[in-house]
């Protein structure tokens, strides 16, 4: 090649470098500024460790209750550390927070790394997590606490009591318990509404009744409306004649007489107060009353009356969020209080005078509201103890049985125990199948919508939301397609195609050449009209980065092969993903070693050239350079693999003697590795993966701080000297191996071997549903991001990426984080 054409090459390769630094830097800005927000870990601040022996072990959503509990009780609740992890400094947790991300899985967030900045940079604990038919939320709250004597669910001296056993059958207590809760707590379930015949849309007889403009869900600061209405009887049955909506301080915001559409037959002015002279003028209509009805209410709405079923088809009107003081002050075997009973015995109101011409709607309004309002505040337990002689005659007689009887048996649901403590506890996400109480739960049509009413209210001490917006997006495509463009492109990562190869050179000689640099997922040889190539996938991304790196170029039998990544549209971000996979918090501490056979690594001459390359963190340990030729020559840990090198023998004849020394010689050991990388730092922990009967080749190695491999990498010539290959590690460490998260996409072509085509391989690596899928990711992300910082201090953050268990079963992924720092100064509930 002419010098100006290398020049030409030189300047246009400087000019693509610095591009791609430029983008690198702005991803390492972004992500160190990331981590400076989120803190380091402050000595005895709250942390999380997996045990060494459960790194590559999946968890269930049993083992993750496991941590749960004991992050919620602790050891002074009777739970015992879990069994896969170790939580440090358990006390110091102020909060737990878990996320639950439906229809994402393992693979979908290495597959988007580089996009779900937020999450790889603020979770330093990541497991594989086992995914489950049943819901993770439902699970979580319905899971049973083990432990033997929990104080929180004893009885008390106070429950061994008459009285108490005696109220526990009363129907109120029986019905709402004995602890004071919000009013969502009382307000009727869609399923109650329809078994006490309420409207309900949907429901056959209710098809021209009117809904108002209501959200889903209500809380316990929604506000309260009490109505009442009046009926005449015409010749269809009971009509409207009149109506009553008082506001939550018991204003009157309407009261308005209506004209019944058909003839009337009988005023009921006994019990209604109406008379023909008053409807005589009267022109408002069914119609009108019900548009100033749903103009009035919020839409979080909650409104109340005495049998209000009955108003509420009087109305022709459908409102999904209300409470019946009827049923509050229940009687036994269905019997009902009558609204003046009540209003005499607990307000201390007279109502409904009898010298006064039928009833007051407003009056009875305004009394259903305020026994609502006494009933929430006050709690039932407290209502039926100061009412108990008044409104039920005092204790029922009970049988001695039950009366001397056991209690019945505490219950050691992870929700009740938490309540029994007086801790707070919230549910958000859509409308789901939530054994909690109402009053904990927060139901929300979007991810958007949830996260902003989180955002707005006083943490919980312990929640769960539920992001649905990818499950919804998921549900758009073709699940078996995204399944394999997922999965073929966190194949591609660690594929290389290597040629042309002597003619005699067979499957059996590559993978000898190849597992030099890591283990070996699959060879494939690809024998073309004139040469031979193979294609080789590794198991781990380390390995592939090696080959690359370190056999390009390399003289096989007297000619150079070529070694480079397939050409997808996947692929061409691949240098971005890589280097964000070296800066991720799980493999920033954590180096890639493999030990050379002596035989091999003979033929690999190094030159005295000082590494000059490790300086920066995001290089690696391998570096090309161009030969003279336009031949990549290789180079290993920074320095050259010459080219002008007898040639690399494949297949040496070795006594039986000398073929035993150079495996001992290349053999790992734990022993072996923390007297060569010690002198770098602290090794915490080594990963030596082997099979039965076989010694091992290349280790993980992590350290107890990422300036331990930056200094490790900077001696790599020193390291070289004692056959040593390293460079940054890639693949996560609860990895057994990248290839793991993958199924190979095959198609079974004429011939029945197993390939892909060149328009398949197009469909799957161009599809526009990444570039949308990638849009989705980039928005979730942004709003966990912006969750994790509204948390306080000392939260224990669990995010669930819960998998898929339908067509094809893809395992999840649990990251762990408990915040550190004081940047927010919300605080935590009790």
């Amino acid at each position: 090649m002419e010098p100006s054409s290398l020049a030409s090459c030189s300047r246009k390769k400087r000019k693509d470098n610095s591009t791609t630094q430029e983008v690198v830097k702005r991803l390492k800005t972004g992500m160190e500024g990331e981590r400076a927000l989120n803190g380091v870990h402050l000595p005895h601040s709250p942390r999380i460790s997996v045990l060494p022996e459960y790194v590559q072990q999946p968890i269930t959503l049993s083992e993750l209750m496991e941590l749960l509990h004991f992050a919620a009780l602790g050891k002074a609740g009777g739970i015992k550390q879990p069994s896969w992890c170790h939580l440090h400094y358990q006390r110091r947790v102020t909060a737990v927070n878990v996320v639950v991300v439906e229809g994402l899985s393992q693979s979908h967030f290495y597959k988007h790394h580089l996009t779900l900045q937020h999450l790889w940079t603020s979770y330093t604990t990541r497991v594989s997590f086992t995914p489950s038919s049943n819901s993770p939320a439902s699970g979580i709250f319905d899971s049973e606490v083990t432990k033997a004597d929990s104080p929180s669910v004893s009885q008390t001296d106070q429950e061994s009591s008459y009285p108490h056993k005696v109220l526990k059958w009363h129907p109120v207590v029986s019905k709402y318990g004995t602890e004071r809760r919000g009013l969502t707590a009382y307000v009727l379930t869609q399923e109650e509404m329809i078994k006490r015949h309420f409207p309900v849309k949907g429901i056959p007889g209710f098809e021209d009744f009117v809904c108002t403009d209501s959200d889903d869900c209500v809380t316990d600061s929604s506000p309260l409306y009490g109505l009442d209405c009046e009926m005449c009887l015409t010749e269809k049955g009971n009509e409207l004649a009149r109506v009553s909506l008082v506001d939550s301080d018991g204003n009157c915001v309407l009261d308005e007489l209506v004209k019944p559409q058909n003839h009337i037959i009988n005023y009921l002015t006994r019990f209604s107060g109406i008379t023909a002279a008053m409807l005589r003028p009267i022109t408002t209509t069914l119609r009108e009353v019900q548009a100033k009805i749903r103009k009035l209410l919020p839409r979080d709405a909650v409104l109340v009356g005495h049998s209000i079923e009955n108003d509420l088809k009087a109305l022709k009107l459908i409102h999904p969020h209300v409470i019946d003081t009827s049923l509050l002050y229940r009687k036994e075997f269905g019997q009902k209080f009558k609204l003046k009973v009540l209003a005499e015995t607990v307000l201390k109101r007279q109502i409904q005078h009898e010298e006064k011409l039928g009833h007051n709607p407003t009056e009875d309004a305004v009394a259903a509201l305020e026994l609502a309002q006494y009933f929430i505040k006050t709690g039932p337990h407290k209502v039926v103890e100061l009412h108990l002689e008044e409104l039920w005659g005092g204790y029922p007689a009970l049988s001695e049985s039950i009366i001397c009887g056991p209690a019945p048996t505490p219950s050691n649901r992870f929700a009740d125990i938490l309540r029994k403590l007086g801790r707070s506890v919230s549910f958000l996400g859509k409308r789901s199948d939530i054994t909690l109480d109402l009053s904990n739960q927060q139901w929300h049509n979007s991810d958007k919508e949830m996260l902003a009413s989180f955002r707005r209210r006083k943490c919980p001490f312990f929640s769960v939301l539920q992001f649905s917006s990818i499950s919804d997006h998921l549900k758009n495509s073709s699940p078996c397609l995204d399944h394999q463009r997922v999965c073929a492109s966190l194949r591609d990562m660690c594929v290389v195609f290597a040629g042309p190869f002597p003619v005699g050179f067979f499957e059996r000689d590559v993978r000898r050449l190849f597992r030099r640099c890591g283990p070996l997922q699959n060879v494939k040889m690809l024998n073309t009209a004139v040469r031979i190539h193979a294609e080789i996938e590794y198991k781990l991304l380390e390995g592939a980065l090696l080959a690359l790196q370190t056999l390009n170029g390399l003289k096989v039998q007297g000619q150079h092969i070529k070694v480079q990544r397939p050409v997808y549209e996947s692929m061409l971000d691949l240098d971005l993903n890589l280097d964000a996979l070296k800066a991720d918090a799980v493999n920033a501490s954590q180096l890639y070693a493999v030990k050379l056979n002596p035989n091999m690594a003979e033929h690999m001459h190094i030159s005295a050239k000082a590494n000059e390359h490790m300086l920066g963190a995001n290089c690696s340990a391998v570096i090309p350079v161009k030969t003279a030729d336009c031949l990549p020559q290789a180079k290993v840990n920074g320095s050259k693999l010459d080219a002008d090198h007898p040639e690399l023998p494949v297949s040496v004849t070795e006594s039986p003697a000398a073929k035993q020394q150079h495996t001992t010689k290349s053999k790992l050991t734990e022993q072996m590795i923390r007297q060569t990388f010690g002198q770098f730092g602290a090794v915490e922990r080594i990963f030596l993966p082997t099979k039965p009967g076989k010694h091992a080749r290349y280790a993980c190695i992590k350290f107890g701080s990422s300036e331990c491999v930056h200094t490790a990498l900077n001696a790599s010539e020193d390291l070289w000297k004692e056959k040593y290959l390293i460079c940054p590690s890639l693949t996560p460490p609860h990895l057994r191996s990248w290839v793991s998260m993958t199924t190979p996409v095959t198609i079974i072509d004429s011939e029945g071997e197993a390939a892909i085509n060149n328009k398949e391989r197009t469909l799957i690596h161009t599809s526009s549903q990444d570039q949308e899928m990638e849009r989705v990711m980039r928005k979730l992300d942004r709003r966990l991001g912006k969750l994790f910082r509204s948390l306080p201090e000392g939260t224990l953050s669990v995010v669930v990426l819960q998998g898929q268990t339908s067509a094809h079963h893809l395992p999840g992924l649990c990251l762990m984080e408990v915040k550190q720092g004081a940047r927010d100064p919300a605080h935590c509930g009790d």
